[in-house]
């Protein structure tokens, strides 16, 4: 379905942290995008950033910009509570839909939201950005070209204590309202269940990235110093054994990466902090050659890369290179486990589970 160089139309819901720090630009820098639309409730936040990145429409009713028939896609940066409703209306409304991740909070949820968007023709992708990594897409490169049989995966995913110190700097000054949409909950309330849903679901994706799917875990979880550290041996259906650690947050660095052994060579890969848009460090030993590369100087504005992947998708017909509907799916399903299992002691498989993480 090529269209010649006619550029996506994107409207974005919610103009708070994470638009600010990441979609607005991302769609105005991005080569194939038009900032079209963005709909927040907050009258005085969506007007400052109407002035800041001035699209063409501002709403404060979203089944209003969904109405537009301009809008051809929406970014759905709200709370994660929102993200299933938003969703499904837009596949309803006829839009595709880039929505952030997780991309729902319970499994229920989310399966109807894979319904819908089987129902739908459109696009569904989840901003399961990490994909967008240079470094990480070239791992995912060597392990499908040359690596041959996978042995075994070790990723990890470590907060920091210094985060704020570092995000405070190199983010800009974040606008807020007190008229902002907020779910009935206070997210952080139970901080278990929130370090799961923002942190857990990129290393389970990043481990599924790699490795495939994953068909059972068992996971340990210890509370310490407000400290919360998970351990959880994951079974793949291809046989592959895998070991993931989310600890938030740690007392040093920003520590987040993966290991992973194969028949023809390894790959050990060091991760930054994403508010930094710095590549990955991934090494890749080949066998064959007895040398180690890294892949040097790539584009690391991940959520911009993402945009125009999505982008390149809808327009060109391109094959999808983010995370789709299955992919989200299978995110809160392994948390979700994951929880279980820390619970019951045992060992769970994600297709039994239900509820919410």
């Amino acid at each position: 379905m090529t269209e010649g160089n006619r550029m996506l139309k994107i409207g974005i819901l919610g103009c708070g942290p994470i638009s600010q720090a990441a979609h607005f630009e991302s769609a105005v820098k991005a080569k194939n995008v038009e900032l079209y639309a963005i709909c927040d409730v907050a009258d005085d936040l969506r007007d400052r950033m109407a002035a800041t990145y001035a699209p063409a429409r501002s709403y404060s009713d979203y089944d209003a910009m969904l109405a537009d028939p301009d809008v051809d896609a929406v970014i759905i940066a709200t709370s994660d509570a929102f993200h299933v409703p938003a969703s499904v209306a837009a596949l309803k409304a006829g839009k595709h839909v880039l929505c952030e991740k997780p991309i729902g909070t319970s499994v229920d949820e989310v399966e109807e939201l894979r319904t819908a968007v089987g129902k739908s023709d459109r696009v569904l992708q989840v901003g399961h950005m990490k994909r967008y990594d240079a470094g990480l897409q070239s791992a995912k490169e060597f392990i499908g070209a040359e690596m041959g049989e996978m042995l075994a995966l070790k990723a990890w995913y470590c907060d920091s204590t210094h985060r704020y110190a570092v995000t405070d700097a190199v983010q800009p000054f974040m606008i807020k309202s007190a008229n902002a949409k907020k779910p009935s909950g206070n997210p952080k309330a139970d901080l278990a269940q929130y370090y799961m849903l923002a942190h857990g679901s990129h290393l389970l994706d990043t481990a599924r990235y790699f490795a495939g799917e994953i068909v059972e875990l068992q996971a340990r979880m210890r509370n310490r110093f407000n400290a919360f550290s998970w351990f959880i041996d994951v079974e793949f259906s291809n046989g592959v054994m895998g070991h993931l650690d989310l600890t938030v947050p740690v007392r040093m660095d920003w520590h987040e990466g993966f290991q992973i052994y194969g028949e023809n060579g390894s790959i050990v890969a060091k991760t930054y902090n994403p508010w930094l848009f710095k590549t990955s460090d991934v090494d890749i030993f080949s066998e064959k050659t007895g040398a180690t590369s890294r892949i040097l100087g790539a584009d690391g504005h991940f959520y911009r890369r993402q945009l125009e992947g999505f982008a390149n998708t809808i327009l060109n017909g391109a094959p999808m290179t983010g995370a789709n509907i299955d992919d989200g799916v299978a995110s809160v399903r392994g948390m979700v486990a994951a929880m279980q299992s820390v619970k019951s002691g045992k060992s769970v498989k994600l297709a039994d589970v239900g509820g919410k993480v």
